[in-house]
C-alpha cells in the first residue's frame, strides 16, 4: 500500500507497522531481540507493528537499531534559506582568502626593547 495524503491515520500506522516487521524479519531478529536492541518493552514493538500508537521515542530506538534512523534526514531535510535571506546573507560570506602578511622588518628581528629605537645615542 502506498501512503497518501488521504490516507487515515490509523491506515499510515498500520502500513508503517506492517513494513517495519517486515524489515525485522529480513533481518531475522524476534521481536524479542530487537526489543531489547532498542531498549523497549516487547510490547511496544507489539503495538508499533500492529498499528497502534506509541511514544515517538520509541519509534526513534527502533529505527536506530535496525539502521534506519539516517532515513529520517531524507524524509525532513534540513530547511534552506529563502531566496531573500540568502541575499540578506551574502554580503556577510568571505569570497576570498587573504594571503600571509608582510611583517616589517623590525619585527623580524623579535620583540622590542628599550633602547632599541635606534637614535638614541
Amino acid at each position: 500500500m502506498l501512503i497518501d495524503p488521504n490516507s487515515s491515520d490509523e491506515a499510515v500506522l498500520a502500513e508503517l507497522g506492517q513494513r517495519l516487521a517486515r524489515t525485522r524479519l529480513e533481518r531475522n531478529l524476534s521481536q524479542q531481540q530487537l526489543a531489547h536492541e532498542a531498549g523497549i518493552s516487547k510490547a511496544t514493538v507489539e503495538r508499533l507493528e500492529a498499528g497502534e500508537p506509541i511514544k515517538s521515542t520509541s519509534l526513534l530506538r527502533v529505527l536506530r537499531s535496525l539502521g534506519m534512523l539516517e532515513a529520517l534526514d531524507r524524509l525532513i531535510p534540513e530547511p534552506q534559506p529563502s531566496p531573500v535571506e540568502r541575499l540578506r546573507l551574502q554580503g556577510r560570506q568571505r569570497h576570498r582568502a587573504r594571503g600571509k602578511r608582510h611583517q616589517n622588518p623590525s619585527e623580524d628581528a623579535g620583540p622590542w626593547r628599550w633602547g632599541d629605537e635606534g637614535g638614541g645615542q
